[in-house]
């Protein structure tokens, strides 16, 4: 049984199809990679896998139970979901933005225990955010401000993280960084789904790709098996040159496709 699963699912919004038959699994351990060209429905995708938003027709189950019938307090502590370009809008400390990752476990009552400070400060740790603990997070970079979104999520144990664009803000030592720690939480009985557009990234740190064109998926699989020439031609109209070593895949886009329409 997969750990997150969406079958035949279909999408629109104001009537204009925007997933059409989509199928997804996820499974315990995995670290899977949404890609695809801009408009392709990667986030959409992502928002109905989070419970965000409710698919027109399909399923989507976490643990085998619809996630439309789990609550909205078990969801929050099974799913972490990054909206893509993360930043916070209220003036509050980084620590205490992060400390909102254990709301789910508190009673409105209860004040943080030391279980609750321990898991803020390791996220804050994970994510080497802790040297600004005390900043007030509006006045950090917006790179800044998803890493410590991001420590939110991390705060909260959650078993899957839905992450959407999560580097797109960030330096190439922070990149590296977030795809790490995404990597390492994707272990055991966990998971993690992320939005790239880089593709070196994608083939480097991902164990299988769904490759999304127009709103349907194009295909899926391993690395090897969906970064292609021909589907990086066929999808994102550019010629490109795959290069491999122990690290993994390198995606090189070379030339724009003259006669490809998006």
């Amino acid at each position: 049984m997969s750990l997150l699963s969406a079958s035949g699912v279909d999408y629109s919004i104001d009537r204009i199809a925007i997933l059409s038959s989509v199928d997804f699994r996820l499974e315990a351990g995995e670290l899977v990679g949404l890609i695809g060209p801009n408009g392709a429905g990667k986030s959409s995708l992502l928002r109905l896998l989070a419970g965000v938003e409710a698919p027109d027709r399909g399923d989507i189950s976490l643990d085998g139970e619809a996630l439309s019938r789990i609550s909205p307090q078990q969801r929050a502590r099974s799913l972490g979901y990054l909206v893509q370009g993360a930043q916070a809008y209220w003036p509050f400390s980084v620590e205490k933005v992060v400390g909102l990752g254990r709301i789910p476990y508190q009673k409105w009552w209860r004040q943080s225990n030391a279980e609750d400070e321990s898991m803020i400060t390791r996220a804050m740790q994970m994510t080497e955010t802790l040297a600004y603990r005390n900043r007030i997070v509006t006045t950090l970079s917006g790179g800044e401000q998803t890493l410590v979104m991001l420590a939110r999520i991390f705060a909260t144990e959650n078993r899957v993280i839905l992450a959407d664009e999560p580097v797109a803000a960030l330096d190439p030592y922070h990149q590296l960084h977030v795809m790490e720690i995404l990597r390492q939480h994707a272990s055991e009985q966990r998971a993690a789904v992320v939005v790239l557009h880089d593709l070196s990234l994608a083939a480097r740190y991902c164990d299988r790709l769904y490759l999304l064109s127009h709103g349907k998926l194009d295909s899926s699989g391993s690395v090897a098996e969906v970064l292609t020439r021909e589907s990086i031609a066929r999808v994102y109209g550019v010629d490109s040159q795959i290069e491999c070593n122990e690290q993994g895949a390198s995606v090189i886009p070379l030339e724009r496709i003259s006669d490809h329409h998006p």
